[in-house]
């Protein structure tokens, strides 16, 4: 649900993958765990399947966002679920590389190979999902966020 839209979506994914699963059996091998091997294969079909759903923007100026903090006490209120909403709310491609980079924990190198994008695109992707996130829980779920 990361990567994708709607759970119908994510469902679809989630039958390719496990297609590729079963397709592919033989290559398994036994020195990594099956479940780690099959979550690989869950994790590169997402990835393919956004890289054929979303046009990336090149964008020229990369720097012109500043960090913003959340206040920790509005966060602390907030619930996961309400969180995970706020993140589904993004624009497909701006949540893609802000998943990748947050919660995945990829560098905009690897975001960038993995999605055939530069660096800069997905730099820009992450400051622009920060600038949506912050205006989604000011506006939606009345946090406050300190600049």
């Amino acid at each position: 649900m990361r990567y994708t839209s709607h759970r119908e979506e994510a469902t679809e994914v989630l039958n390719m993958a496990f297609f590729k699963v079963f397709t592919n059996i033989h290559q398994f091998k036994e020195p990594g765990t099956f479940a780690g091997w099959i979550a690989r294969i869950v994790f590169n079909t997402s990835i393919d399947h956004v890289r054929k759903q979303i046009t990336y923007k090149k964008v020229i100026d990369l720097n012109s966002e500043k960090e913003t903090s959340i206040n920790n006490d509005a966060i602390d209120n907030l619930a996961t679920e309400d969180l995970y909403k706020a993140i589904q709310m993004l624009p497909p491609s701006s949540r893609t590389v802000f998943c990748l980079y947050v919660i995945d924990g990829y560098k905009h190198q690897e975001i960038g190979d993995k999605l055939g994008i530069s660096d800069g695109t997905s730099k820009w992707h992450l400051s622009n999902a920060r600038k949506e996130l912050k205006q989604i829980l000011v506006n939606k779920f009345r946090i406050q966020v300190a600049i």
